[in-house]
């Protein structure tokens, strides 16, 4: 382990930085990984006796907050603990997985073998390594966001014995659902909110049908490479589950076109914004391992891709005048072609959607006799992790509150972090 110190104003960071594992079962099979945390404490606690809070980010595939200041839910933490900010393995400063990082490999085969190690499981189990060279037996708490929550599931499962206490927000799964269950629950959820973005803004139905055919006639490159398809567009329905998506979608609609001496075209500010809106070339795990995140024992052979078929609405050919429909946080086969930086990783992630001996994520009679505090902000409305499967989740994990509410949508961590940590921390300590 090696560290460092630095301040900026409100905050003082300790950055750790771990060797460990690829693979725990069999520690020789690769070199070891660098696991980046960035400990986070007020200042003038520096040396205070704080228990630690660690922050599992959503995703998969994404890196930890690269805090500013203290601002929202790390506000509210910070008043009790040090917060550490875990890079999860592959991403941020954590030996992060990219198209560039992966050319060493010899195969797909050997990359989609690679990749299969950087699941929620293991990410637990670099925790556990970081949790015992940091503070030895001692227990921390920790937050889930998201496919954070996954984790948190997982670490109920694997070492209930390191936590005091769990929160989580948008992120409690399934214990038993495969992927097909889980898109067969979403997609529903993502036509909801179509219908009541176009309500809000009817005058987009045009404006979208018009930006649909101008790609399905023109060959549209973006700004970073690859191309602009109808279906690569309408993957910005992503935004419709945030509270400020329908207004994210609908700024960056109304600029689309600009006219020229060469007549009409593409506004370069608008094809800018819309690659900036899609991460799936900078996060190369969030394909990779989208689908994986739910399965157990089975493969999920592009689970969205075959489930759109049962959903002729979401046809981008279809006719006048019914709407054309936005996707959500699906992946689909289509994106390693029209995504550059996913064309190298093609046939391994064609690989890893075939792989159907993924190990088992969550122990279900160890969670039946849970005893660690939990608390969840479910949101009523969530567009990607269905509300009644986290209810189910919370009849078979004992000890765990839910704090059900249509206040926020997916986002509310970051729309209101501060009261949302404040309501998940009196709840687990009884004060709610």
């Amino acid at each position: 382990m090696t560290t460092s110190t630095q301040s900026i104003p409100g905050l003082v960071f300790t950055e750790h930085r771990f060797q460990l594992p690829v693979d725990y079962a069999n520690p020789g099979a690769y070199p070891k990984i660098t696991v980046f945390a960035r400990e986070v404490v007020a200042p003038g606690k520096e040396d205070a006796d704080l228990p630690f809070l660690v922050f599992f980010q959503g995703g998969p595939g994404f890196g930890a907050p690269r805090p500013g200041g203290a601002g929202g839910w790390l506000k509210r933490a910070l008043q009790d603990f040090r917060v550490l900010l875990l890079d999860q393995r592959g991403t941020g400063l954590s030996s992060p997985i990219t198209a560039q990082t992966m050319r060493h490999f010899a195969s797909p085969q050997t990359q989609a073998d690679y990749v299969s190690h950087f699941r929620a499981d293991n990410i637990v189990r670099d925790a556990e390594a970081i949790r015992k060279q940091l503070i030895g037996d001692k227990q921390w708490s920790i937050l889930g966001q998201s496919f954070g929550g996954f984790c948190a599931l997982r670490y109920l499962s694997a070492a209930p014995e390191a936590l005091k206490e769990v929160l989580i927000t948008g992120g409690i799964p399934s214990l038993t659902a495969t992927a097909d269950d889980v898109y067969r629950a979403t997609y529903p959820r993502v036509i909801a909110k179509n219908a009541r973005y176009y309500a809000r803004y009817p005058g987009d139905v045009s404006r979208v049908r018009d930006i649909v055919q101008y790609l399905s006639d023109n060959n549209i490159a973006m700004p970073g490479g690859g191309r602009c398809t109808p279906q690569r567009f309408l993957q910005l329905g992503m935004a419709l589950g945030m509270s400020d998506g329908f207004e994210t979608l609908h700024y960056l609609i109304e600029d689309a076109f600009v006219t020229t001496s060469s007549g009409r075209e593409f506004n370069w500010n608008f094809l800018s914004a819309l690659e900036c809106e899609q991460a799936f070339d900078s996060n190369p795990i969030y394909t990779l391992l989208q689908e994986a995140c739910y399965t157990q024992n089975t493969a999920s052979n592009w689970s969205a891709e075959r489930l759109l078929g049962d959903y002729a609405v979401f046809d981008h050919n279809a006719l006048a005048p019914a709407p054309l429909l936005f996707t959500g946080e699906m992946v689909y086969p289509w994106m390693l072609d029209t995504y550059p930086q996913l064309q190298p990783l093609k046939d391994a992630a064609n690989l890893l959607a075939k792989k159907a001996d993924w190990p088992m994520l969550y122990d279900v009679e160890r969670l039946r006799k849970n005893t660690v505090p939990v608390a969840a902000a479910v949101y009523y409305d969530d567009m990607y992790v269905p509300c009644e499967f986290s209810e189910a989740t919370a009849k078979i994990v004992p000890n765990m509150k839910l704090w059900i509410t249509n206040e926020y949508e997916h986002n509310g961590l970051r729309a209101d972090g501060e009261n949302v940590v404040d309501r998940l921390l009196k709840m687990t300590r009884g004060g709610l």
